[in-house]
């Protein structure tokens, strides 16, 4: 028998350590595939989305115990900041409605004509 050739004993080792490590692959990605699937459903939480069959399907294979990194719910939390911003700019863009409207029109208007000036300063053509 030669060095290359396992004994029975060693091949149903082998089969069995091949087996358990297969176990356990499926079962991280089971979790990861939960992971994912949690943070969907937040996310369609979060947007008011029609909830997935498949993803709840998921969870219950799962299991209640899956827990989503606090990494994603950070950035799915951190998507509210810029719905904030948009609000504070609505809120920002009524307070416009009390500025001086004249006050505005002259700015801007002096402003396009020193741009017109600059502009016929440095083309010919203009």
């Amino acid at each position: 028998m030669t060095t290359t050739e396992m004994t029975r004993e060693q091949q149903e080792e082998y089969q069995k350590q091949l087996v358990e490590e297969k176990v356990e692959r499926d079962a991280e990605f089971l979790v990861k595939k939960a992971e994912r699937a949690a943070l969907r459903s937040c996310l369609r939480d979060k947007y008011r989305l029609p909830k997935s069959e498949r993803d709840d399907s998921i969870l219950e294979q799962a299991g209640d115990e899956v827990d989503v990194p606090e990494e994603l719910l950070s950035m799915v939390e951190g998507e509210g900041g810029e719905e904030e911003q948009s609000a504070s700019l609505l809120g920002h863009m009524s307070t416009l409605q009390h500025m001086d409207m004249d006050q505005m029109k002259e700015k801007a208007s002096a402003t396009v004509t020193e741009l017109r000036s600059k502009a016929e300063d440095k083309c010919h053509v203009m």
